[in-house]
């Protein structure tokens, strides 16, 4: 089994991680956590630093667990939304683990939210962490 935490260094997206170590452990899985750079810019130096650096974070946590994993910066010029659909076909993953972020019923209205697309747009169960 292939499990996809979404990972951004946030509070929900650490509660997403601990989703996925213990849906691991259930099911003798590996993780693939990934951060998805929003448009695809290399050129933002610093920002690219900080993901690669809570990337390491995350794999430091599925390491000292016991858990197979692979960890990847998605720079690939699509909404986050998109890159994590997308790369879940692309993997073979079972199960996605995404945070969900508090946003107003207007701003979801207008603008979306990545869960939301990856919620309905996945071949795959959704675990929506808050």
């Amino acid at each position: 089994m292939n499990i996809l935490v979404c990972y951004d260094e946030t509070d929900v997206a650490q509660e997403a991680l601990k989703i996925g170590v213990k849906h691991a452990k259930g099911f003798d899985a590996k993780v693939f956590v990934i951060t998805s750079m929003v448009g695809g810019s290399k050129d933002n130096i610093e920002d690219n630093k900080k993901a690669e650096s809570g990337l390491k974070h995350a794999e430091s946590v599925l390491q000292k667990e016991g858990i197979a994993c692979e960890t990847h910066l998605l720079v690939r010029g699509l909404s986050s939304g998109e890159d994590i659909i997308q790369y879940s076909t692309e993997n073979d993953i079972d199960e996605i683990v995404i945070g969900i972020k508090k946003t107003s019923k207007v701003g979801k209205l207008v603008f979306g939210s990545t869960a939301q697309h990856v919620i309905l747009e996945s071949n795959c169960p959704v675990i929506t962490v808050r």
